[in-house]
């Protein structure tokens, strides 16, 4: 039965489902890699346009000082990521998607404007970087002063708030306005 069914099934049908299979994977990796650069959160003041530039800064939490955008949302590392470098693609930058600079970068408050610097994404665009870690938000966070990403151990490594200086903060995290 089933090869009598194939040969009655018209050649166009048979060659599109694979390429809509392969369309359909190539939204869902693209999906992450967009959010990650330009629908989150990367920008402070009032025009919310892609040319204004990233913020970063500071915020308080029972955890310390930690590092957060121009809105005050939280920013990570990765544990797994090399110094300079992200890792973190398809899935991974869905669930954390990086901070993209799409202008200048500043730092504010506590942060080391001399820290800040950014480094080519794997699917292009700039990731901002703070002492040579990748940044990146959580998806899981829906706003400022939220860190609930803080210690995740997601797509095998540990993701971490970042202190001023520049290092992982280990310590558990319950962020203040």
């Amino acid at each position: 039965m089933g090869k009598s069914f194939l040969a009655r099934v018209p050649a166009p049908v048979k060659l599109g489902v694979p390429v809509a299979a392969g369309l359909l994977a190539a939204a869902c990796s693209a999906g992450g890699t967009s959010y990650g650069s330009g629908s989150a959160p990367a920008s402070s003041g009032t025009s919310g346009g892609s040319t204004t530039g990233v913020v970063i800064e500071t915020h308080s939490g029972s955890g310390g000082t930690f590092l957060t955008d121009g809105s005050g949302r939280a920013v990570y590392l990765w544990v797994k990521d090399g110094m300079n470098k992200s890792v973190c693609t398809g899935a991974c930058a869905g669930a954390w998607p990086p901070v993209m600079a799409k202008g200048k970068v500043t730092a504010s408050g506590g942060a080391k404007a001399s820290d800040l610097g950014t480094i080519s994404r794997p699917g292009g665009g700039k990731q901002v970087t703070y002492d040579g870690h990748a940044l990146y938000y959580f998806a899981g966070d829906s706003g400022s002063g939220q860190t609930s990403g803080q210690g995740s151990s997601s797509f095998g490594a540990k993701w971490w708030l970042v202190a001023p200086a520049g290092t992982q903060i280990t310590a558990a995290d319950s962020a203040t306005g």
